[in-house]
């Protein structure tokens, strides 16, 4: 399944609304925001019909994933959303991440806890809060949040770069602080990134991680982070997509895709947006003398011009001049 689903769910006391674009969405919070009653309401709309009260639009069904057969409703299931209580303990599994590998349906996990063994979006982790009241009615009106905004503390003018790897983006990024007197490590992994964290002296620190699978983690790591107040975060999608992004190829059909990335992404291909990115840039360069490779970086992409596209079209980070030799 791709592209995004508008979901309104309502009765004639609370109305939920908001968009889900990827194959994995998170909604966290604390108890009594929302959260139990979404689900409720679902399962109530799918079992009892009109008798329910309960209104569900959208244009693919919604349904509760729940139970001892959760495995066998979804291997006999296609275009649909999924949504799963933390109560669950099924979700946590890694049975579970083969399970949704390669799914047909999205889902929305409501769940505190970090799962580890799903690629989820920083983007795609939401809270749920009140936005209105109904004058008259007094129906409660419910919207989703991000919890973690992409321009937080952003732009930083950085002192040192910590990239997520030492694949492609950590060899581009090597050299681009190399020019300017600017320190420049790798992770080793997203795992390892808190541990660097709490390693980080006093310079502005930036760290650049992918984005689109980088969800489970966030919560540690924006702890960290307000322990660091000199230590940041840049999330793009991946090293892949800021090329991508970057006009670089100058290809109006990237650019359209990168316009709404989820009407192109097939949730049965892709586990994860960074998987697309890194195919499409693969595909888009393949015989041209930007061919590019994720294990090792092309030189090609070090030149002045190339490198400067690049980094021009990054904006959670000033960069400093470069250094004469």
């Amino acid at each position: 399944m791709k592209g995004k689903k508008r979901v309104i769910i309502q009765n004639n006391r609370v109305h939920y609304e908001f968009v889900i674009k990827r194959n994995i969405t998170i909604i966290q919070g604390d108890s009594a925001s929302g959260k139990t009653t979404l689900v409720n309401m679902i399962r109530q709309a799918e079992n009892l019909g009109e008798s329910s009260g309960i209104n569900v639009s959208c244009e693919v069904p919604c349904r509760v994933l729940e139970g001892v057969n959760w495995k066998i409703i979804l291997e006999n299931s296609r275009e649909s959303i999924f949504f799963i209580d933390e109560e669950n303990y099924f979700i946590k599994t890694e049975e579970f991440a083969s399970a949704i590998r390669g799914s047909e349906n999205y889902f929305v996990l409501i769940t505190r806890e970090n799962l580890y063994n799903l690629p989820y979006s920083v983007e795609e982790i939401y809270g749920l809060h009140v936005s209105g009241k109904y004058r008259d009615t007094r129906k409660i009106y419910q919207k989703m949040y991000q919890i973690y905004p992409k321009t937080a503390r952003l732009p930083v003018r950085v002192q040192k770069i910590i990239t997520e790897d030492s694949n492609s983006g950590y060899q581009f990024f090597e050299n681009v602080c190399a020019e300017r007197n600017i320190t420049c490590e790798s992770a080793g992994g997203k795992t390892k990134i808190p541990e660097m964290i709490g390693k980080a002296g006093t310079e502005e620190t930036c760290i650049i991680a992918d984005g689109a699978a980088i969800g489970a983690e966030m919560n540690l790591l924006s702890n960290k982070i307000e322990e660091k107040q000199n230590v940041h975060l840049y999330l793009p999608e991946s090293f892949e997509w800021l090329i991508l992004n970057s006009d670089l190829l100058q290809d109006k059909e990237v650019r359209k895709i990168l316009e709404n990335p989820e009407d192109y992404i097939d949730s049965t291909e892709f586990f994860s947006w960074e998987q697309y990115f890194t195919k499409l840039l693969i595909q888009k360069t393949e015989g041209t003398y930007l061919q590019y490779k994720k294990a090792k970086l092309n030189p090609s992409y070090l030149q002045d011009k190339n490198k400067n596209k690049i980094l021009e079209s990054i904006q959670g980070i000033q960069w400093k001049i470069k250094s004469l030799k």
